[in-house]
């Protein structure tokens, strides 16, 4: 969602560190060119202007400008700055994430406009709490206006395991509200999630509704679920709610979007709720906790590694790791160990979602962009090796021109296709038998080099 913008502010920053010495106009310069970005980000306009003040303010001091690095100096300032913006302190990890300390059932209420992700979002957090913080999740819909709106909730916790309450025809939804705590209560649950009505816009009627609902079930979180593709109309959402409802949090969802990032970076500022959650896509695991100084080093070009770590950690198996890791210190490598590779690599997100998190990486896409790197060839790599008899796949030597045809159309791809594999699969087994000489210390620098701008690496023009 922020690549345009973290695009244009790498550009401003690359000129700002090429400058050995910054005079106050230098400076000036680069922050009006640091204000349009954010304005054509779709950032609101009060916003923008109290964040160029306030770095402006630090960034043109003696301090700065006489500095060894004054380049920077001033992009420090922009980050500490854009993490404020965003709701967190600079030089602080934000844990932010739903509020339970209360007596169970912890009621959480569920707020927003129809088609924002209200639904989908409810069975998102409820998961997260079942498999992350190991919670008795209970959800209810109160929405008997939307055709299968209570359907659809109940559908998503089939899916996943999730417990629903059951509906009853022609109940109205506050009285659907005070049925569910008491069930919450009865079954021993320790949180509530209630998945409200939503309209088109706002009116009258919904936040009296929602209002009547709040006042039955005192709920401890209140979270507004906003469309990050709407850019200001969820700011002005965001601050409807808040004022007749009292929000303590917001729900962004499609940040995996196309859209230009204003949504985010101005709702803090305006509202003064923390952005507690992040829908990052449509699967229903597909939800992160927001944290502040995270997304402003994004933004920034300076990577996510935290974030990074913490999806490897969720998605490579340990056992399998530990598998591969002996068989490379051996120097083996087969096409079953690549198959695994391909795999954890597509569950992390494929190479995309890899490089979003790492640091300097903006020149690294850009130049994959241009020479039409498919992220699809992960999967038709995936198909090809599958398509192999297991002979085939533990002894590569034996796959003659007969039988690349036969894998090529099991695939559904060309033997071209299966001859970049088989040469791709040769190159990494020639360097897994390398690395394996080195012992492990020289194991750990080849895996360290083999990171653009890390040590024995050309670096990226």
């Amino acid at each position: 969602m922020f690549e345009s913008l973290s695009g244009k502010l790498g550009e401003v920053f690359e000129r700002l560190r090429k400058r050995g010495a910054l005079s106050e106009s230098d400076v000036s310069e680069a922050l009006r060119e640091v204000r349009v970005a954010l304005l054509e980000a779709d950032v609101a306009l009060p916003v923008v202007k109290a964040f160029i003040d306030g770095v402006k303010s630090k960034a043109v001091g003696q301090d700065v400008l006489r500095s060894v690095t004054p380049g920077q100096m001033v992009i420090k300032i922009v980050h500490d700055h854009l993490v404020e913006m965003l709701g967190g302190e600079a030089g602080t990890e934000d844990e932010s994430g739903i509020n339970l300390n209360a007596v169970p059932p912890v009621p959480v209420l569920m707020v927003g406009l129809q088609g924002s992700g209200k639904t989908t979002s409810t069975a998102k957090i409820a998961l997260r709490l079942m498999t992350k913080e190991r919670k008795k999740v209970l959800m209810a819909s109160l929405d008997v206006y939307r055709p299968a709106a209570q359907e659809q909730l109940k559908i998503l916790g089939e899916q996943n395991n999730i417990p629903v309450l059951p509906v009853v025809a022609g109940q109205m939804p506050v009285d659907i509200a005070k049925r569910a705590l008491q069930a919450a209560k009865l079954g021993g649950y320790d949180v509530l999630m209630l998945d409200t009505a939503g309209r088109l816009h706002i009116d009258e009627t919904l936040m009296l509704e929602v209002a009547a609902v709040r006042d039955a079930v005192q709920p401890h979180e209140t979270l507004l679920v906003a469309d990050s593709l709407t850019g200001q109309d969820a700011v002005n959402v965001a601050k409807s709610f808040n004022e007749r409802v009292g929000v303590t949090g917001i729900v962004l969802t499609r940040v995996d979007g196309d859209g230009r990032g204003g949504a985010a970076l101005s709702m803090r500022a305006v509202t003064g709720k923390p952005i507690k959650l992040i829908g990052v896509g449509e699967k229903v695991d597909a939800i992160e906790p927001f944290h502040p100084a995270r997304i402003a080093q994004r933004i920034l070009g300076m990577g996510d590694i935290v974030s990074l770590v913490e999806k490897a950690a969720e998605t490579i198996e340990k056992e399998e790791a530990e598998r591969l890791a002996a068989r490379v210190q051996k120097g083996q490598f087969d096409l079953n160990d690549m198959a695994s590779q391909l795999k954890q690599l597509r569950k992390m997100g494929g190479m995309s979602g890899v490089m979003n998190l790492l640091p300097g990486v903006g020149k690294v896409k850009q130049q994959m962009a241009a020479a039409n790197v498919d992220e699809s060839v992960l999967k038709r790599q995936e198909a090809i090796i599958g398509s192999m008899t297991r002979d085939e796949r533990t002894n590569p030597k034996v796959i003659h021109a007969s039988r690349k045809k036969r894998i090529a159309a099991g695939s559904g791809t060309s033997v071209q296709d299966v001859n970049k594999l088989l040469k791709q699969h040769l190159q990494m087994a020639d360097m897994m038998k390398r690395m394996s000489k080195l012992g492990q210390k020289g194991f750990m620098r080849s895996m360290g080099s083999m990171l653009p701008g890390m040590p024995g690496m050309p670096k990226l023009h």
